[in-house]
Order: structure tokens, then C-alpha cells, then sequence
């Protein structure tokens, strides 16, 4: 027997710890090679960590929350064998150690020895696509029980099922939904191999049993992407001294050049929303209002006014709330604006944004679509200086001097950073996007 020491990976240049957020095993497990043993989160980009080897879970290094550094350990399975795999030594190569001819052997159990391998330097086995008799083939990342899964009942309308991006995204393509799903893991999580028993058994729904009381308190740890969201917010709400105004646009026009723009639509071509158009309008406004694309180091006590345009759109994923970045808004055109928009919300939502893609910018979009509501307050994304927030479009009788006439109207929600941002200026920035929105024309002249 030998143990292996899984040390936390490098999961990203210049990042020197992490945050545990899952863990897919527990000790006892019994896991094949490139079972998932567990998840970490730095920033906003969530990585899974792959088992090397085929053993069973003998310790684990952490709990879910913890802060992590690189190269510590996080787990310990044994493994079957005498031989085990020293690091890649610096050359790259593998070597294969001579055991420690103490009494003890190096190890931890006193009987085997114990090698220290990164998991994305972890070898692969030569015998990794059968079962090792040890082990008697027991699919990895679960727990070594027989026991029949039994899926529960659906989840209640609106209460989110707990999984990570990974789990999500395979989930989505199997076209499963995940309130179906029971979860084994910790606080109810679901892991790969829930997913694994619920495509072998399918759904199995009890019948109702009519209404019932409930007892009981869920306590629900505040952990990875949430902490970072309450994080940011705290900041933001303590350290900023928000201004919001609130201003009324009729969107008739844009959304007739916008319906006629996508009955047009050619095939290199994506569908245009009304957010394009609402970038392209900051663009402009913002060549004539630097000081709105800015962020504030309170610290330093120093505005710094960006020459670029990155531009934040607020996006709501299975995991939270997240903003990944168009850049460089002010060199690309509607359809590319709308296309590097679509690519990165979708890159957000199933988890393949990275670091880059997520941080930078130097002013914000936030949209809550059809539920928008008539008015928000939403918070500047710290240390931006200023947030342009979307509300619902709704058709309404405006007077235009003689008669009501129906027209589409939608309300801007927009907050400021008021250290640094009078409340005139901040008008003078609003009034200007409903010009350009009311006049759509305008947002594409030169100049």
C-alpha cells in the first residue's frame, strides 16, 4: 500500500491561495483516476480538482470556506501498490522514488511511503481504463455504498439547486433539471455521480401527499461566489456615497430600428438587443463626460480616467451574480458589441469565463430584463464610479400636445459615486443617453 498527497494545483499566474467551496468526496470514498474530489474558487472562476490516481479517501485537508494555499496539501488517498511518484522534477520529467529505509517508511501510516504529487502533475495510470482488483471497480468520486439512490421530490418553484458550474453545465446538456435531482453531497449539494444515478434510474416523483407542516432551520454557509458578491457589496455600500437618479426614456424609435435591424438579420449577424444600442449611446456620452469612466482609489485619494471604454454587464448566473467585461467598447461597432455580449454571458453562466474576462471594468451596465421593475437602486460596481442600471420597457399614453398616444417607455436607473460625481453632472450624463436613445441616429454620426 502507498498514499498519495494531492497538493492544491496552480489555478491561475499571480494567484497564491483559494477558496474551498465543494467538496465531492468524503473519507472512506473509494474514487477513480480523474474523479472530481472537490472544487475551488479564486476571484470568480470556479476549477474543479481531478483525482490522479485510484484509491481510497483517507484524509481531507480543509472544509468547505477555507482559504487554501497553492501546493498545500488537500487530500490523501491510498493507493494500491508499493511504488509511488515522486514531483515532476524540474527537467518535467517523473521519477519514481526510492522508499525511505526508515522503520517507518516517510509515512504517515507508518507502513507505506508517502509522495506529495500538484494534481496537474499527477501521472496517468497505465491500467486506468479497468478496475483495480483492490478496489473491485466501485465508481469514483462516491462513497464505496450499494445503497439505491432515491431521487426526491422536485424543488419547490424558485428554491435553486445546489451544484457547481461543472455539474450545471453537464446537467444542461443531458437536458436534466436539477430540482429533480437529490443531492448527497454537503448542505445538499449535487455531484457528478448524483447526476450518474439519476441517468441510470431517471426521474422517480412521489406521489403528493397534500399539504403539510414543516419544521426545521437550513443553515446555509456563505461560501465562494456568494461570499465575494456579499463582499464586494459591503464594500461598495460603505465605502461609497451613492447618488441615484432615476430618468424616463421613450424607447419608440430604437426599438423600431432595432425590430427592423433583426427582420434584416444575415447570418454573420447576431440578434440586437437594446443593451448594444445603450453602449454604443455610453460610448458616445462618454467622450464628452470622462470623468464618469473612471475609477476612484479612496485610498490614495487619487481619480483614475480611462482612455479605454470596458464596459460591465451584470450577469445573473446559476452560481450568483457576476460581470464579466466588454472591452474596448468604444472600438467596436453594434453588432460586435452585441456579440462579444452574448459570447461572454454565456461564457459567465456555464463557467468558462476567465480571470480576464472579469475584471477591468471601467463602468457598468445592470439589466433585470422583463423584471426590471419600474425603478432600482442599483450599487456602483466599487471602485467604478458610475453604474447605468436598465428597467422594464413598458407601453404608456404620452400627451404629445394635442392628443395620448401609445409609446414605448422605459425607465434608466443610474448611481454615482457622489465624492467624486455631482449630482449635475450626473444629470447632464443621463440626459444625454436619452437624447441619443430617443434619436437613435445620433448615436451613429461621427464625431
Amino acid at each position: 500500500m502507498a498514499e498519495h498527497v494531492i497538493k492544491l494545483p496552480d489555478v491561475g499566474e499571480g494567484i497564491a491561495e483559494a477558496e474551498l467551496v465543494e467538496w465531492s468526496v468524503k473519507v472512506g470514498d473509494i474514487v477513480r483516476e480523474d474523479a472530481v474530489l472537490g472544487a475551488v474558487m479564486t476571484d470568480k472562476a470556479t476549477v474543479e480538482i481531478p483525482s490522479p490516481v485510484e484509491g481510497k479517501v483517507t484524509w481531507l485537508g480543509a472544509e468547505i470556506g477555507d482559504t487554501v494555499a497553492i501546493g498545500s496539501p488537500i487530500v490523501k488517498i491510498e493507493v494500491a501498490g508499493e511504488g509511488v511518484f515522486a514531483e515532476r522534477a524540474e527537467s518535467g520529467g517523473l521519477e519514481t522514488p526510492t522508499p525511505d529505509p526508515s522503520p517507518q517508511g516517510g509515512g504517515e501510516l507508518g507502513s507505506s511511503p508517502t509522495a506529495e504529487i500538484p494534481a496537474q502533475m499527477a501521472p496517468k495510470r497505465a491500467d486506468s481504463g479497468s478496475p483495480s482488483p483492490l478496489w473491485g471497480g466501485v465508481r469514483g468520486g462516491g462513497s464505496g455504498s450499494t445503497a439505491p439512490f432515491s431521487p426526491g421530490p422536485p424543488r419547490p418553484e424558485g428554491e435553486r439547486p445546489l451544484a457547481s458550474p461543472a455539474v450545471r453545465l453537464r446537467a444542461k446538456e443531458a437536458g436534466i433539471d436539477l430540482r429533480q435531482v437529490a443531492g448527497t453531497g454537503p448542505a445538499g449539494r449535487i455531484t457528478h455521480e448524483d447526476v450518474d444515478a439519476f441517468l441510470a434510474r431517471g426521474p422517480q416523483v412521489p406521489a403528493g401527499t397534500g399539504l403539510r407542516r414543516r419544521e426545521g432551520v437550513e443553515q446555509v454557509k456563505v461560501v465562494g461566489l456568494r461570499r465575494k458578491i456579499a463582499e464586494k457589496m459591503a464594500l461598495a455600500k460603505s465605502r461609497i456615497a451613492h447618488i441615484t437618479y432615476v430618468e424616463e426614456i421613450d424607447v419608440t424609435a430604437v426599438e423600431d430600428l432595432r425590430a427592423k435591424l433583426n427582420g434584416e438579420k444575415k447570418p454573420d449577424r447576431p440578434k440586437v438587443t437594446l443593451l448594444p444600442f445603450l453602449m454604443r449611446a455610453m460610448v458616445k456620452a462618454l467622450g464628452e463626460q470622462p470623468a464618469m469612466n473612471a475609477t476612484f482609489d479612496d485610498e490614495a485619494g487619487v481619480i483614475n480616467r480611462h482612455a479605454a471604454i470596458h464596459i460591465g454587464i451584470a450577469t445573473q448566473t446559476p452560481s450568483g451574480l457576476v460581470v464579466p467585461v466588454v472591452r474596448h467598447a468604444e472600438a467596436r461597432d453594434l453588432f460586435d458589441c452585441a456579440t462579444e455580449m452574448l459570447r461572454l454571458a454565456e461564457a459567465a453562466r456555464n463557467g468558462t469565463a476567465t480571470r480576464e474576462e472579469m475584471g477591468g471594468s471601467t463602468i457598468t451596465i445592470t439589466s433585470l430584463g422583463a423584471m426590471g421593475g419600474v425603478s432600482t437602486t442599483p450599487v456602483v460596481n466599487y471602485p467604478e464610479v458610475a453604474i447605468v442600471g436598465v428597467n422594464k420597457m413598458m407601453v404608456r399614453p404620452v400627451w404629445d400636445g394635442s392628443q395620448f398616444i401609445p409609446r414605448k417607455m422605459m425607465n434608466l436607473s443610474s448611481s454615482f459615486d457622489h465624492r467624486v460625481i455631482d449630482g449635475w453632472d450626473a444629470a447632464v450624463f443621463v440626459q444625454r443617453l436619452k437624447t441619443l436613445l430617443e434619436t437613435p441616429a445620433l448615436i451613429f454620426l461621427e464625431g
